[in-house]
């Protein structure tokens, strides 16, 4: 599918750029539940995108120094048992944390995932069909998965 790292990379950071808008949502409307958005506010997506970008940077960090990654290994048997309350366990998580926190988690985990990518061994991630679906599903797809959230939550009167 790519060539090489620095093509998935592009692709990543161009389907991040518009959900970068969310860090900018004044505090006053942060936590407004959107009804065309599953009732998510804008920390809600923030949070959610962040929080699995997260996972995605730990398992990197791994696969930079070995083979595997036991974090991957774990977090796919996780999903297979409580997939829906994990991200239930997400948002009450970053819910509770201060805005400015928030925000920062935002801005800068995914830059981190992207210059450890830079760093693993291609044939750790980009030639291996399951860890490459794996940085898919917590990047490039994912943000596809919520751009109509994105979209709501951006429209919503702001």
């Amino acid at each position: 599918m790519y060539f090489d790292a620095l093509e998935f990379l592009e692709e990543e950071r161009e389907g991040w750029r518009p959900f970068e808008a969310l860090a900018d949502v004044p505090d006053a409307d942060v936590d407004v539940p959107v009804s065309a958005a599953h009732d998510w506010t804008a920390r809600d997506l923030m949070g959610h995108l962040s929080a699995w970008q997260a996972y995605a940077l730990q398992v990197a960090k791994e696969l930079a120094v070995g083979e595997t990654s036991a974090t991957k290994q774990q977090l796919d048997e996780e999903w297979a048992r409580r997939g829906d309350a994990m991200n239930l366990d997400i948002q009450a998580d970053w819910r509770a944390l201060p805005i400015d926190e928030v925000r920062h988690r935002f801005r800068e985990t995914p830059g981190e995932l992207r210059g450890y990518l830079t760093v693993v061994p291609e044939i750790r991630w980009l030639k291996n069909g399951d860890v490459l679906r794996y940085f898919l599903d917590e990047t490039i797809d994912h943000y596809a998965e919520h751009r109509a959230d994105l979209d709501a939550i951006l429209g919503a009167g702001r």
